[in-house]
């Protein structure tokens, strides 16, 4: 358990220092992730004591919404006062993944079926 932790905060620190070093524009856990993908890519499968401890950590995923939580409170005073273009932008873009979603869903309905070649003849 302590050694799939090491390595999944090894791949954070990873994708952190890319960030800081290069200025890309992604948050560096996103990048750690990647790495930790690229390398069980590479790898071929996920080890099991990788996979135990991503399975705890998935077990226990509310707790890591505290600190959110704890920032939302934090700053509701700027959340109040920037409420309706909070509400436009959240509308909007659910809008905007529902009219998204049906025209790809859409698009992927009209493709004819590939054959496998299994199954019927």
């Amino acid at each position: 358990m302590l050694g799939s932790l090491t390595i999944l905060l090894i791949c954070q620190l990873v994708g952190e220092l890319a960030v800081r070093l290069t200025g890309l524009p992604v948050p560096g856990p996103v990048l750690g992730m990647v790495i930790l993908f690229a390398g069980l890519l590479a790898r071929g499968h996920v080890p099991h004591p990788l996979q135990d401890a991503a399975a705890g950590l998935l077990r226990h995923l509310s707790l890591l919404f505290v600190p959110a939580g704890v920032g939302v409170m934090v700053h509701a005073g700027r959340l109040e006062a920037e409420a309706l273009p909070i509400v436009i932008a959240l509308f909007g873009s659910t809008l905007f993944g529902i009219a998204v979603t049906a025209k790809v869903m859409s698009l992927m309905l009209r493709r004819p079926a590939q054959d496998d070649g299994e199954g019927a003849p």
